[in-house]
């Protein structure tokens, strides 16, 4: 028996999120029946984030163990060729220890959400971005996000239906910054709370835009409600952008 860390690529339009659904077709799914394609083994995949529907991934990490005697760069290649015609691809496939856990042994994460700022609609990122018309300055949402930086009580961006243990979440990265139309957001913590990074960038949003101030952004942190935070931003504007664990 082996196990095998992947690092999967995905745009996540096509897919009801990775985790695997009574009916509708997710990543979990199309990768564990291009495993049992190539294999003939029944695999159960372990993620390193469940993303949600319309969410995709840059670098994502899951590991499987096969009994089929192979290498990696066999994995890899037969897995891209049985995903097909699906949009997700296996970037690189390698053996590992059996210590290894895609989720629990992951010491941190991070998220790129996309904004792309402007008056015309969207025709090439229309599933990759969030359009928001408004101006928004770029600048008055980092100072908003600055306050998020360190250990902190982030119900106010917890999404009902949360299953974690606790809102404490240490933020170790929050990078806001403008390349003409487009606005990007660089996150990173070692965990997140369900919706979390959408719930943040929607109600930095306010502050962009005007709406809020930062006083009005630091009343609706400091409330540890959600009802009192800005909107959730749209899914399709959100990537995994990557995991590291302790070798990295």
């Amino acid at each position: 028996m082996t196990r095998y860390k992947l690092t999967v690529e995905y745009e996540g339009s096509g897919f009801r999120g990775w985790q695997r659904q009574a009916k509708d077709v997710s990543v979990q799914q199309v990768l564990e029946e291009a495993v049992q394609k190539f294999s003939g083994e029944e695999v159960t995949l372990h993620v390193a984030g469940r993303t949600d529907t319309g969410v995709h991934a840059r670098a994502n990490v899951a590991h499987f163990d096969l009994t089929k005697d192979t290498t990696g760069d066999v994995v890899r290649d037969a897995l891209n060729f049985h995903v097909r015609p699906h949009r997700v691809v296996v970037m690189g496939a390698e053996a590992v220890p059996e210590s290894f856990h895609a989720r629990f042994s992951a010491t941190g994460r991070s998220y790129r959400y996309l904004i792309v700022n402007r008056r015309p609609p969207l025709a090439l990122l229309s599933h990759q971005a969030w359009h928001v018309v408004r101006d928004l300055d770029a600048g008055a949402m980092q100072q908003a996000a600055a306050r998020l930086i360190g250990k902190h009580d982030f119900s106010t961006f917890r999404a009902q239906g949360c299953q974690a243990n606790s809102p404490i979440r240490t933020m170790d990265e929050l990078n806001i910054w403008r390349e003409d139309e487009r606005i990007f957001f660089h996150v990173a913590a070692r965990s997140f709370l369900y919706h979390q990074v959408r719930n943040m960038v929607g109600t930095l949003m306010m502050v962009g835009s005007g709406q809020w101030s930062l006083a009005d952004f630091e009343r609706a942190f400091a409330a540890h409600d959600r009802r009192a935070g800005g909107p959730t931003a749209p899914p399709q504007g959100l990537t995994f952008w990557g995991v590291t664990y302790p070798q990295n």
